[in-house]
């Protein structure tokens, strides 16, 4: 356990101003990078800016992490691999890596702090079969991997992946107070934190990008931060032997990877070549600005955290209803914006 502690809101603070300060700072000496851009690559922007963001957020998350004595040893744990696969993402945002290759790193990455610390989603008991925690790891780190990669493909627009990972976080850490994980609260809100001193740079137009290393980071620790919430309701609710609730806080970015996915197959391009044919992409080729979309995205993140919401704090017919409501949304978003104009 960390023995050394100052209050959370000192620690937040510090969290901000050290993320700020490292953007600036990343954001000045960065600009004299020769910067080389995947010509296979279609992006909505064609200005070089500077992608090492995502670093800066990671070294102040971890060291804001270490502030606080009620981030035990797998927070910190945790924190340092996260450092790492930022790292990966910036070997990549130089030198344009193979999706393979960033896949086996991903995979070496989620998984051994998964074993080490024994976390995992208990797949196994939702089945009802045993196979010696196999199963649970298994799908946990495909689990983290979808995340990771759908933070990842969110990041295509400015200021995008700060609103929609913000949202994530302010949405857990609520859930998490609420139910007395504190723990859990204080790192959703010192990523926050981390985020926004980013957000300063990066709101429309941007001078610097979050890159690989920054959504790469970001979706690790909010794929952990799944895994560590200990779903146990005081009441008997819907969720109790059906879903956790907070796999729902991740409905927008996995909408994006399923709309994106599914129209590259079907297009016969890869899906893992850049392109403009995301949520936001369609929005802007609709008429919208990007501080509009950045509106809109926000919007759908309050509406459905509040169905959610809705769903667990009542029962019976009550809270299925919502869920079904819920359900019903994730559908009719797939539909409507899988029919609209791409961009470009």
């Amino acid at each position: 356990m960390n023995d050394f502690q100052i209050p959370l809101s000192q620690a937040l603070g510090i969290g901000l101003v050290l993320s700020a300060v490292l953007n600036y700072t990343i954001y000045k000496y960065s600009k004299n990078i020769n910067l080389q851009r995947n010509k296979k690559e279609k992006r909505l922007s064609t200005d070089l800016v500077p992608p090492f963001g995502g670093i800066a957020c990671s070294m102040a998350f971890l060291i804001s992490t270490r502030l606080i004595g009620r981030a035990d040893d797998n927070f910190i744990f945790i924190g340092v691999f996260a450092v790492i696969v930022s790292l990966l993402g910036i070997i990549d945002d130089i030198y344009n890596l193979r999706w393979y290759i960033k896949l086996f790193f991903q995979i070496i990455l989620v998984f051994y702090p998964l074993h080490y610390l024994n976390l995992f989603l208990n797949i196994e008991s939702f089945i009802g079969f045993d196979f010696n925690n196999y199963l649970n790891f298994l799908g946990s780190t495909i689990w983290i991997i979808v995340i990771i990669n759908a933070i990842n493909f969110i990041d295509n627009m400015d200021g995008l992946a700060v609103v929609v990972a913000g949202s994530i976080c302010l949405q857990i850490a609520f859930l998490a107070n609420y139910l007395n994980q504190y723990k859990i609260t204080d790192i959703s809100l010192l990523l926050f934190v981390t985020i926004i001193g980013f957000f300063i740079f990066n709101y429309p137009p941007a001078k610097l990008y979050l890159g690989d290393s920054g959504s790469l980071f970001i979706g690790y620790c909010l794929g952990f931060i799944s895994i560590l919430f200990n779903w146990t309701p005081v009441n008997s609710t819907i969720y109790t032997s059906f879903i956790n609730p907070l796999l729902l806080f991740f409905t927008i970015p996995l909408i994006d990877l399923l709309i994106v996915i599914s129209y590259r197959i079907r297009s016969r391009i890869s899906p893992t070549t850049g392109g403009t044919d995301h949520i936001s992409h369609r929005l802007l080729a609709a008429g919208f600005t990007e501080v509009s979309v950045l509106i809109i995205f926000a919007l759908y993140s309050v509406l459905y955290f509040v169905l959610v919401l809705f769903s667990f704090v009542n029962e019976g017919l009550v809270a299925y209803g919502a869920l079904l409501l819920l359900i019903a949304l994730y559908i009719v978003t797939f539909s409507k914006v899988k029919k609209m104009k791409i961009l470009g």
